[in-house]
């Protein structure tokens, strides 16, 4: 008996098909766009915390003035002395501090621009006013200045999009192209992968682009410890998501990483929703936790490192939980499987044998399918 050929895919189902897999790339547009848009369309201050140096009734009028005429953009409260002032900008407890003037000395305003460049412009921008107000111009003091090979103090931002990148495409490739391999050699791939994407951040920090100029060796571990908790989190999400995966790790670390990481505004010239993921998201932990380790001593290091290394801990316990996951679905679809690899001669001289190879063509369509929709991101 001849076994007739099966046709081809028609018309209207590879149209069907093809519009099926363009849902990925609308759903990157749409999301991307009330991410980024969300986020960065209109900066506005609110609780942006400075201070006000000196004591007595006029320096208690001017900053209440400023409380109240700000609505809640601003969080004003005195000090004592220009010493506290400058030690809350390098605790980064405050963005700007402001000087009044005295007799023959015009007013001063402090800014930490290394916490925060947009943060000390927006400072600066409302006591150029009130400093207008006195008929005197505004000397500004930076207290933490940014490297030379960073004037604008976005480079380690730009740095966690690198690192971001090189990890959550290398999720791609190791779950797409190294689906098969078992799960512990992918999840050795993630750590080796993460040590490559690491080391090459640290070239660009330090010697290529000197976004840096001290503190490198600190640079290459936070950087370290972020792609290795980006790539074991994306290799344990794609035995969940399969061709979702790309999608996933993008939401997760595009998305909303990006727009909360500070590395752009910070959370008080931000909607409330990215400010409150900036206490606890791994791309903020990153950039503050380059940010304290290079230009504040160290301040708030420890707690980025503990936000990093909770990300990286998610990422072990995922990928083993991943790994169990497979193993029991091995296990289940064990028995469903034997009869068809128990010998029978009869079976196997048979027409009915014929379609084995087409779907086994299929299955390795659908492999391909799945690593193409997962590529679309990368």
């Amino acid at each position: 008996m001849e076994v007739p050929v099966s046709a081809g895919p028609t018309t209207k189902g590879a149209l069907r098909h093809v519009l099926g897999h363009l849902l990925t790339p609308l759903l990157m547009c749409i999301g991307m766009g009330l991410a980024y848009l969300g986020a960065f369309h209109a900066p506005q201050p609110h609780d942006l915390h400075v201070d006000i140096v000196g004591s007595g009734p006029r320096t208690q009028v001017l900053a209440q003035t400023l409380q109240d005429r700000g609505a809640g953009a601003l969080d004003v409260r005195t000090v004592p002395d220009r010493a506290t002032a400058t030690t809350a900008l390098r605790e980064r407890s405050s963005f700007g501090a402001y000087v009044p003037g005295t007799a023959g000395h015009g007013p001063e305003l402090l800014v930490a621009s290394a916490s925060s460049d947009t943060s000390a412009m927006a400072v600066e921008k409302v006591f150029t006013k009130v400093a207008a107000t006195q008929g005197e111009p505004l000397k500004v003091t930076d207290v933490a200045p940014v490297a030379s090979g960073d004037p604008t103090g976005q480079g380690i931002f730009f740095l966690l999009v690198a690192l971001s990148i090189g990890s959550y495409a290398s999720v791609a490739v190791i779950g797409g192209a190294g689906a098969v391999l078992p799960m512990r050699i992918r999840a050795l791939l993630a750590a080796g992968m993460s040590l490559v994407v690491s080391l090459v951040g640290a070239v660009f920090a330090g010697p290529l682009f000197h976004l840096v100029d001290h503190g490198l060796g600190g640079v290459w571990a936070l950087s370290w410890l972020y792609s290795a908790g980006v790539l074991l989190i994306g290799v344990g999400l794609h035995t969940y998501l399969k061709r979702w995966t790309t999608l996933g790790v993008m939401v997760l670390f595009v998305m909303l990483n990006f727009t909360s990481s500070g590395g752009i505004y910070r959370p008080e010239l931000q909607p409330g929703f990215f400010g409150s993921l900036h206490a606890f998201w791994n791309g903020a932990g990153f950039v503050e936790g380059v940010r304290g380790h290079v230009y504040f001593d160290g301040h708030s290091l420890g707690g980025n490192v503990l936000v990093l290394t909770l990300w990286f801990l998610a990422g072990v316990a995922l990928t083993v939980t991943a790994g169990l996951t497979e193993a029991r679905r091995r296990t289940t679809a064990s028995p469903a499987d034997a009869p068809a690899q128990a010998p029978d001669t009869a079976s196997t001289t048979t027409p009915a044998s014929a379609p084995a190879p087409a779907a086994a063509q299929t299955h390795g369509e659908t492999a391909a399918e799945e690593e193409m929709e997962e590529a679309v991101g990368v």
